[in-house]
Formats: C-alpha cells, sequence, structure tokens
C-alpha cells in the first residue's frame, strides 16, 4: 500500500496544477481570449517539481519523463515574458538546478533507477508505454507552444496546445484508471474542462474578429 505521505505530494502538485488552470481561465474569460499569464508558468514550475518528485517515489518513469521535458518550457515562456530574472536568485537557482541534479542522479545510478523504473512488477510493459506515449503527447504541447510562442516572440496558448492537450489527457486518463492513481485521475479529469473552455474562447474570439473585418 502505498504511503499517504507520497499521495499528499501528488495532490498538492495536482492542486497547483489545478490552480494555475483556474486562475488562466478566469484572466481569459475576463480577456474574452485564451491568454497566458505569469502566473501560469510560475506554478508550473513548483508543480512540476513536485509531481517529479511523486513519480521518483512511486518509480513511475512515465510521471518523470513528462515534467523533466515540460520543465525548461516554463522557465522559457517566464523568459519571455521578461519574468524571469524579476524571481529572486534562490529561487531561479534552485529552479535550475533541481531537475538537473535529478537527472544526474538518475544517470550516475542508471541500474539501480533501471530496475526500479522500467522492471516495476505494479506497472505491465504494454501499460508503461501507453503511460509514457500520452506523457509524451501531452507534454509535446508545450513543446508546440514554445515554438509557436518563439515564432510570435511573445508567450502564447495557441489553440493547438488546448487540442493536444485534450489528446494526452484522455491517454493520461485511461492510463491512470488502469494504475489506480487518483492523483492523475482528479488532475487530468479537471483539466478536461479548461482546455475545452479554452478552445471555445478561441474560436469566439477569432468569429468576432472575421465578423468585425
Amino acid at each position: 500500500m502505498e504511503s499517504y505521505h507520497i499521495y499528499a505530494i501528488g495532490f498538492l502538485a495536482q492542486a497547483l496544477f489545478s490552480a494555475r488552470l483556474i486562475v488562466q481561465w478566469i484572466k481569459s474569460e475576463k480577456a474574452g481570449d485564451s491568454i497566458s499569464p505569469a502566473i501560469f508558468w510560475q506554478l508550473s514550475i513548483l508543480a512540476s517539481w513536485l509531481l517529479f518528485v511523486y513519480g521518483l517515489l512511486r518509480n513511475d518513469f512515465a510521471i518523470i519523463l513528462g515534467q523533466i521535458i515540460a520543465y525548461t518550457i516554463y522557465i522559457r515562456n517566464l523568459q519571455l515574458q521578461k519574468r524571469w530574472k524579476k524571481l529572486p536568485l534562490v529561487t531561479q537557482i534552485l529552479a535550475l538546478g533541481t531537475p538537473l541534479f535529478a537527472i544526474a542522479n538518475i544517470i550516475f545510478n542508471w541500474e539501480l533507477h533501471q530496475n526500479l523504473l522500467f522492471k516495476n512488477d505494479d506497472i505491465p510493459v504494454l501499460l508503461l508505454i501507453w503511460g509514457i506515449a500520452g506523457q509524451i503527447i501531452f507534454t509535446f504541447r508545450f513543446i508546440y507552444q514554445w515554438i509557436y510562442s518563439e515564432q510570435k516572440g511573445e508567450s502564447c496558448l495557441p489553440l493547438g496546445f488546448w487540442i493536444i492537450s485534450i489528446i494526452g489527457s484522455c491517454m493520461i486518463l485511461s492510463y491512470a484508471v488502469y494504475r489506480t492513481d487518483p492523483v492523475l485521475f482528479i488532475g487530468q479529469g479537471f483539466g478536461m474542462i479548461v482546455y475545452s473552455r479554452n478552445i471555445i474562447l478561441i474560436r469566439k474570439k477569432k468569429l468576432q474578429l472575421n465578423s468585425e473585418n
């Protein structure tokens, strides 16, 4: 049986992920369009760090992989918004150093982590592959968002970001059901509502602009 403190870390991470979506949702509703506020990325960094720890404690490589990839993109978006350097220096060092330390730890203890993460009797190989695929697709939304934002020269949350979010979220939800993981299930279930609403807001904004032209 999993320890309660491990689930507590996971639920706290998902609570922060949900909080970022709620803030983004509220600000977008006020703006009448899908926007990318700085606090969305700040909460993302903190939540991602906690979920990374949760993945390590549960020996779940699918979770770990997703957080490693997304983490630096969160930081890059704050840089595009010129908010990164405004954070306290200690926060910047911890934010940059933590994933590097974690990756180095996995590399130098690869045999141990390989047995724990890839040979986990609690996760069948096919299920692990499905979970990793879901995390890759879910994380790809930020790669897409990053490329889109770099081209625009500003931090944006485009339509494609939300569409990819829904596809990846559906895969992770099914993984969570088979994995019996309430942390992933609750987090993704709530996220689906916000993803769908942002798509509606973007489409409404485009229709409004088209009618004006």
